[in-house]
């Protein structure tokens, strides 16, 4: 075979050979699909047993009424009445909630889940309705028939009976809202809503127990919301932000405070003319950034792996003359796809970072001994494994970095493909392929 052809069909199986490594790194990379769904599974498992995650929706009175539709006088002289009922929902005009949050990692196999207990001290005022919405000649409004309701994402998630102080009235809650107009799942307690009183107060503790996150819903006309926690890394997210939080090693503080202006939803309404979606805020207990997350990361630089350590092989053929077999150009790949398998692997029991260590200094203990008998040469083993040193170094780098990933990795994208193209710029690519250009043909032949 001539050296033109030889050369072609070398680039073109080196290129082939890149692409059908894609498909093992591909299966690694659904490997680590599976095994965070596994985790997942897992955590619902606990979240299942001990409690979901918690919103708190409330509280707020809902009030029946009853709307005299028709009145039709019998024959024995009675009246008889249709009516049609609806019920009037009023919202808090203070609300104050002071929370603290005291989170466990619990496990399941060697899958971590972060859950909590709480206890959310809550308290405010109510004053009369405003009936200009209501036809109070045709309607009649069953005060005495009024309940408190507080809506909870998950009811299994309560630790302890819940009394209501209502005014100087004691009272306790009950499974169960009055209607689902607002909320679908929660507590009701009835209360003595007195019309002739301007300001009825109101408070109760909630021992409540969740997993991952706990929101709120701002439905008081001022919300005011204080939590406090030893976690380290919350998230603090939905759609308000805490206008003052502290962070530290001993945990978090922080502090809310909404207006009835910044929401989208009145102090009262009838039926289901509005609903709580889109207003919760509150606080995520976020785990540190987990192995699957980082070996996600890792995996999408597979081919910059590949590549560029073909690319090492391929020059040391060029410039050195020595020749490497498809085969062991295969067997290398291998190796540094099975790196990811080993890294996975291993960070299920291990710290990611010492995982990732062991997994690259096996990788590159193996190739360097198998690119020592290939190239028969100590100095490109040493050149070979020394490249892969950097690109293990580079993404490893990468992975503590979350802000500036994307920042460094396009960076060293660059700066090797800036070292490719310096090396191979003094490569005479028509004496190797002992085939010069035209021009030089025509020159030659001139002389």
């Amino acid at each position: 075979m001539k050296t033109s052809s030889r050369m072609l069909f070398k680039v073109l199986t080196v290129i082939l050979l890149v692409i059908i490594l894609l498909f093992p790194a591909l299966l690694v990379q659904n490997l680590v699909n599976e095994r965070e769904m596994l985790q997942q599974s897992a955590r619902n498992e606990v979240s299942s047993q001990w409690g979901a995650q918690q919103t708190i929706s409330g509280p707020f009175i809902t009030i029946p009424c009853d709307k005299v539709l028709q009145r039709t006088k019998m024959a024995d002289g009675r009246i008889n009445v249709k009516k049609e009922r609806f019920y009037l929902h009023i919202m808090p005009e203070e609300l104050n909630m002071t929370g603290d949050i005291d989170p466990q990692q619990r496990k399941r196999g060697i899958y971590e889940a972060v859950v909590y207990s709480s206890k959310i001290n809550i308290d405010g005022s109510f004053t009369a309705p405003n009936l200009g919405q209501v036809d109070t000649a045709n309607t009649e409004i069953l005060y005495d028939q009024a309940v408190l309701n507080v809506g909870l994402s998950d009811l299994k998630g309560i630790d302890e009976q819940i009394e209501l102080q209502w005014n100087n009235n004691i009272s306790r809650f009950e499974q169960g809202v009055r209607t689902q107009q607002i909320v679908n799942s929660g507590l009701q307690a009835v209360v003595n809503f007195d019309n002739s009183i301007a300001e009825q107060h109101f408070s109760f503790q909630l021992d409540l127990k969740g997993s991952e996150r706990l929101f709120f819903v701002p439905v008081g006309k001022t919300s005011q919301l204080t939590l406090n926690s030893r976690w380290t890394d919350p998230g603090f997210t939905g759609n308000f932000l805490p206008d003052e939080r502290q962070v530290s090693d001993d945990g978090f503080t922080a502090k809310w405070k909404i207006l009835h202006l910044n929401r989208h939803f009145p102090q009262q309404w009838k039926g289901g003319e509005f609903n709580f979606y889109g207003s919760s805020f509150g606080v995520d207990l976020l785990m540190p950034v987990d192995n699957y997350t980082r070996a996600h990361r890792v995996t999408r630089y597979a081919i910059l792996f590949i590549a560029c350590t073909f690319l090492v092989f391929f020059f040391v053929e060029v410039i050195k003359g020595i020749h490497v077999h498809p085969i062991q150009y295969l067997l290398v790949g291998i190796s540094l796809v099975v790196f990811y398998v080993l890294l996975l692997s291993l960070s299920e029991y291990v710290l990611f970072n010492i995982a990732y260590i062991v997994s690259a200094l096996m990788t590159l203990i193996l190739i360097a001994f198998y690119t020592r008998a290939v190239l028969k040469s100590l100095r490109l083993a040493a050149l070979t494994t020394g490249v892969l040193v950097v690109l293990y170094g580079f993404i490893f780098a990468i992975i503590q970095m979350e802000h500036y990933s994307l920042l460094i990795g396009s960076l060293g994208v660059f700066t090797v493909l800036a070292v490719v193209m310096g090396l191979s710029r003094g490569i005479d690519w028509y004496e190797l392929s002992a085939s010069p250009p035209e021009n030089e043909q025509e020159e030659s032949q001139q002389v």
